[in-house]
């Protein structure tokens, strides 16, 4: 078995040795980046949010012009692969769908991957390099506005870049010096005992695990404003968090030159989030 799964490789949702899946080198999904993905943390056996996930990924594959099975079939193969996680208390599902093997026919002899990773090493805390993001869609719409592709290129790159200046990640920023999001998670920070975000209108990711902080923070009276917000803001800000499925939440210690403390709201909605997992995953 492949030291980055924990159990076989669904494929169509048949199960598949992971030393030996694999996709073809004709599929648009590898050729050009063509489809769609999930990725979700597993609690014990159980996805968080599952049907939330499956839902974005509909959406995904419908900006793709992509035919999924019944969200009945991925949710069962979903659940089969989040057992796999039973005994050692969780992992990452991460379920992709290929573009197929004729362009001008999406979804044409494609394929859906699912399998569970091993969780990774998550540290205490991230540092941020603040970077443009000209490649972003910063509020402007496309086909595949709202869709979370496999084009994930700019989004590694500009990780990559930020920890060769000796960061962790990177916070991303748009046109007019607005603030966005991570290349694979969401912004969040504190002024005034309020929690800030990035609005959607943005076109940032849709994010479960922004949506449930939020809640999160509604539950603990604290108020959210999720608007448009710019470069000072963020800089400004007295406790910075990133929001993500395998980070949860998660304290930011310095925000491109300026350093911070992990803060007591920052830690409220990270201790509100564990309980709201533990409520819906037990």
């Amino acid at each position: 078995m492949s030291e980055r799964t924990l159990g076989p490789v669904l494929i169509n949702g048949i199960p598949h040795d992971a030393a030996e899946a694999s996709v073809s080198i004709f599929d648009i999904g590898f050729q050009r980046g063509y489809g769609c993905f999930e990725a979700m943390r597993v609690y014990g056996g159980s996805a968080f949010r599952l049907d939330d996930h499956l839902d974005r990924l509909d959406r995904s594959a419908e900006h793709l012009r992509i035919e999924l099975p019944s969200a009945t079939q991925l949710r069962a193969w979903c659940t089969t692969v989040a057992e796999q996680g039973e005994p050692v208390g969780g992992g990452v599902l991460r379920v992709y769908v290929t573009g197929g093997t004729d362009p001008r026919k999406p979804g044409t002899d494609n394929r859906i991957v699912a399998f569970l990773e091993p969780l990774p090493a998550i540290p205490t805390a991230v540092r941020l390099d603040v970077l443009d993001a000209p490649w972003h869609a910063d509020g402007r719409s496309s086909e595949l506005t709202g869709a979370k592709t496999l084009s994930y290129g700019p989004n590694l790159a500009a990780t990559i870049k930020a920890r060769s200046r000796g960061f962790d990640d990177a916070a991303l920023v748009g046109a007019g010096d607005v603030v966005l999001e991570g290349p694979t998670f969401s912004l969040g920070w504190v002024a005034n005992g309020q929690m800030c975000t990035p609005a959607l209108d943005s076109h940032i990711l849709a994010s479960i695990t922004r949506e449930a902080t939020i809640e999160v923070a509604e539950s603990l009276g604290i108020r959210v404003l999720e608007e448009r917000f710019l470069r000072a803001d963020l800089l400004a800000a007295d406790e910075v968090f990133v929001m993500s499925t395998v980070r949860e939440v998660l304290p930011a210690v310095a925000v491109g030159e300026r350093t911070l403390e992990p803060g007591p709201v920052t830690a409220s909605l990270r201790d509100g989030f564990h309980g709201l997992v533990a409520s819906e995953t037990e």
